[in-house]
């Protein structure tokens, strides 16, 4: 299942009802019970695999939406220079500042905050980064191409911007979308559509590991938590449970990045199933209109 943390809509916008937005944090808080060596390891191998990159030795790094704070995590352990994590979430926040006390509770180059991407002065306050990552998040603030567009003045010259958006797939996005707004209208909604979905997936899981892949289905359980380090039950909550919710197809992403003076590097897509797809993009010019870094055609 997908996953991500919650940022805010625009705060000149009337926010949402707090019935209508999800609490990510809550999810995170109960992940870190979770959270093993291996997890963060995991985590490392899924940063590294989508950047090109071995490590992080001497990069600036941003995390958005950092959720849980694993893979701010992630990217200190990799050597980043400096990391800065930011959530609009304050549970989220915390979740974040607990790892940093559990692993690197003696550094200066880690800061977590609180703010939104949707909030530009706080975006500009904070710089640029030859690293910007937000896994499963900007579809979740209530205005996803706000946020997209936002992001573009944090990433360096040279620098790379790892997002990952969830998959449009026309009128079941549509479907998910209005089950999502009922799961947060309350408790009776959550005891409703928790195990009827709970039990969907697992057992959608099942039939096709038995009938096409044979094999046993509890090893897609087991080995779970070797997508990214994730756990299979909070990203279920959050797949559930994460609205606002906004897609796009993997066209319409890189359109709007190739016009902002951004190269497509990596691309990993969800096919026509539930999902993000996930983009690395290397940014070559400063802003639209402008000649390319090195003076050419591309990157």
């Amino acid at each position: 299942m997908p996953s991500g943390s919650a940022l805010a809509v625009k705060t000149e916008c009337e926010p949402l009802d707090s019935t209508e937005r999800y609490g990510f944090g809550r999810n995170w808080q109960r992940f870190l019970q979770y959270l093993t060596e291996e997890r963060i390891v995991e985590a490392e191998k899924s940063l590294c695999t989508m950047l090109e990159m071995n490590d992080l030795e001497g990069k600036s790094f941003l995390d958005i939406g950092c959720g849980s704070g694993l893979f701010s995590l992630a990217a200190m352990r990799l050597g980043a220079e400096r990391v800065h994590s930011f959530d609009f979430d304050p549970q989220s926040v915390a979740c974040a500042q607990e790892l940093r006390g559990r692993y690197f509770a003696r550094v200066h180059n880690w800061t977590i905050q609180q703010g939104s991407v949707l909030d530009l002065e706080f975006l500009s306050s904070l710089g640029q980064f030859d690293v910007v990552y937000s896994w499963g998040v900007l579809h979740h603030t209530g205005d996803m191409w706000q946020a997209l567009q936002n992001v573009i003045p944090s990433v360096a010259n040279q620098g790379r911007l790892f997002i990952a958006l969830y998959n449009d797939q026309g009128v079941w996005s549509t479907a998910w979308t209005g089950i999502k707004k009922r799961y947060n209208r309350g408790l009776a909604w959550r005891l409703l559509f928790t195990p009827i979905f709970a039990s969907y997936f697992a057992l959608r899981g099942v039939f096709k590991d038995v009938l096409f892949l044979h094999r046993n289905p509890f090893i897609r359980f087991r080995e779970y938590k070797q997508s990214r380090g994730m756990a299979y039950t909070t990203d279920l909550l959050d797949w559930l449970g994460g609205y606002p919710f906004e897609v796009a197809g993997p066209d319409a992403v890189f359109d709007f990045f190739r016009k902002q003076g951004f190269e497509l590097v990596k691309l990993k897509t969800a096919g026509t199933g539930l999902g993000n797809n996930e983009f690395v993009f290397v940014r070559c010019r400063r802003q639209t209109g402008e000649q390319n870094c090195d003076g050419g055609s591309s990157c």
